[in-house]
């Protein structure tokens, strides 16, 4: 039984990860036009951008995901199938992320162009460096 939970938690930490890609550019194409300076915050953007260029190294590499692989091993321990879970999320999450019948090459080509949309938007959008010697008003 909490091996089933951990899984569900495992694909739920996956989904959150590429969420965290997903969103994460969408916040920087908005914020770049509308000037929001906290889009520009270094540590977001190199973590977005350490964050796909890991997803596009495996990829092409042909290295499986950790997350992929601790699930299937937890899912194993518990005795479930790695395409179903015992609970609705958990099933929800997996249906989410594991998209079946596509070919491993479209995934690639994806997760590359994702890399470098990201990275484009870094150099067009560049993060901006904190700042040592801030005036008192600026505090």
């Amino acid at each position: 039984m909490w091996y089933g939970i951990a899984a569900d938690l495992m694909v739920g930490i996956h989904v959150a990860y590429v969420a965290y890609v997903l969103l994460g550019q969408l916040v920087i194409v908005a914020a770049a036009p509308l000037k929001w300076e906290r889009a520009r915050n270094p540590w977001f953007r190199y973590t977005h951008l350490l964050a796909i260029a890991v997803v596009a190294y495996e990829a092409v590499r042909g290295i499986r995901c950790p997350l992929t692989v601790w699930e299937e091993q937890l899912r194993e321990l518990a005795g479930q199938p790695f395409s179903g879970s015992e609970t609705f999320m958990g099933r929800l999450l997996h249906d989410l992320l594991f998209i079946q019948n596509v070919p491993e090459s479209t995934f690639t080509v994806g997760y590359c162009a994702m890399a470098l949309l990201v990275l484009q938007g870094f150099v067009m959008y560049p993060p901006r460096w904190f700042r040592a010697n801030r005036k008192a008003e600026d505090v």
